[in-house]
């Protein structure tokens, strides 16, 4: 109804509606259609009601400066400041190319498992009642299974009751850290790494200390050098498909740094986030190859099941579990069971095993169409190391490369792509770039690299 938006244009604030009836008879429309347009007018906060009194063209407040100064003196300075929104999970524009994403396309995902698993949950116990602090104990089986299905002879695997079900592993690794580092004692850490891994390591409020990473993971002498001169008693990691550089460690930089673990009482906590994308390798969990408890392991099902579905675990053995469990039963109490049950209904369903078949080589083409592309239209952009799973490629970029125009650019025209500065540690070693190849619409690989490379001729 223009008509009667017009009117309360041009009226005064606090001037009277007519009534519905004589609504209806002033614009000829019909009562539903009038008590609609009054809904709407209402909830654009055009009109006002006032019980007993009748509708009145509502005052407009005007805006004026709110001052919050005083909350920074209260607050004081923070002790460890947390960096802004990881790059991966920043929104996309409509129809721009999203290679910065940290998670999978849709397409990617178990679509009709999650939702007829949803559904079941939803119908199921779950709902109603409250899951123990550590977790479903079918869903601890499951993680404890698959994790000693992968133990070798004269290794004992875990058992369910040394799985803590999780929501998410990014809440897991902080509280990993405060339970076994500490405040203010050193962390080991790989670099480059896991950005949300350094988050959590702030939140913790732990001090970090980077130790130089390669394709086939760190030097364990450097390692036992790191560990030797901190007195740190973890390291974080990740053997398998490495974020951001898709690394997997050798089955000998495997032993050694085990090696090197062991020998300094240590912990290695293993983040196992892409367990479920192997391309070109399977994975080979360094947890399977140790039961004095030296190794925490984290496995994730979140970007392989659903984000929606947040739901990851810890396998850890003797005191270090019980720490962990009661700095979670302090975080969060306990995990949604609908979705623990929704999530242990997808890994269970003969359907898994089909869709981690078929993930495979959709994985692998959209990976060597990113690298055919970027060779061909941005050869600046250097990818050392073909990553034989995970979702990502690491690009090293020219030294004079200026990283935040590089990305403005790109993001002008229409190519949202990730500084690799948020996996450093500390400074950076170089001018990274990283870019998601299980995004949407691969088929704008090429245009995608075309722009990064025009965008770095200009940067030069």
């Amino acid at each position: 109804m223009a008509a009667l938006r017009e009117w309360i244009a041009g009226s005064a604030p606090g001037a009277r509606l007519p009534t519905s009836r004589a609504l209806v008879a002033e614009y000829g429309a019909s009562p539903v259609t009038v008590q609609k347009a009054l809904r709407t007018l209402v909830a654009h906060g055009l009109i006002e009601t006032r019980p007993g009194a009748g509708t009145f063209v509502r005052a407009v407040r005007t805006a004026r400066p709110l001052d919050y100064g005083w909350q920074t003196a209260a607050m004081r300075s923070p002790e460890y400041r947390l960096s802004a929104l990881s790059p991966a999970l920043r929104e996309a524009p409509q129809g721009a190319i999203a290679l910065h994403a940290g998670y999978p396309d849709r397409e990617l995902q178990p679509e009709r498992l999650i939702r007829s698993a949803l559904a079941r949950a939803a119908r199921s116990d779950a709902a109603l009642t409250r899951s123990p602090v550590a977790g479903l104990l079918e869903l601890q089986s499951w993680f404890a299974h698959e994790l000693g299905a992968a133990t070798p002879v004269g290794v004992t695997p875990p058992l369910p009751s040394d799985v803590i079900v999780l929501p998410g592993s990014q809440s897991g690794l902080a509280t990993i850290f405060r339970a076994l580092v500490t405040a203010r004692q050193p962390l080991l850490m790989e670099s480059p790494t896991y950005s949300g891994a350094i988050q959590a390591a702030a939140q913790a409020r732990v001090e970090v200390v980077p130790v130089p990473s390669g394709p086939n993971g760190p030097d364990p002498d450097a390692l036992a050098r790191a560990f030797q001169e901190t007195g740190s008693r973890v390291f974080y990691a990740q053997p398998t498909y490495a974020n951001p550089t898709g690394a997997q460690w050798s089955d000998a930089a495997t032993t050694q740094i085990l090696d090197v673990v062991r020998a300094h009482g240590a912990f290695l906590v293993e983040d196992d986030w892409a367990h479920d994308f192997g391309i070109d390798t399977d994975p080979r969990p360094v947890a399977a190859r140790d039961d004095a408890g030296h190794v925490v392991y984290v496995r994730s099902l979140t970007k392989s099941v659903s984000p929606s579905v947040r739901i990851a675990a810890i396998v850890a053995r003797g005191p270090a579990r019980e720490r962990i469990l009661a700095d979670r039963g302090a975080e969060s109490m306990y995990v949604s069971g609908i979705l623990q049950a929704a999530a242990l209904d997808v890994v269970t369903q003969p359907g898994w095993q089909t869709h981690l078949r078929n993930l495979r080589p959709q994985l692998r083409a959209r990976r060597d169409l990113l690298l055919t592309s970027l060779r061909a239209h941005a050869p600046d952009a250097h990818v050392a190391t073909v990553p034989a799973g995970g979702l990502n490629l690491w690009a090293r970029l020219p030294d004079a490369t200026d990283l935040d125009r590089l990305v403005a650019d790109c993001e002008a025209a229409g190519v949202m792509i990730a500084a690799g500065t948020s996996w450093f540690p500390a400074e950076p070693t170089g001018p990274f770039i990283r870019l998601n190849y299980s995004g949407p619409n691969p088929g704008a690989f090429a245009d995608g690299a075309r722009i990064i490379g025009q965008a770095l001729t200009s940067n030069h």
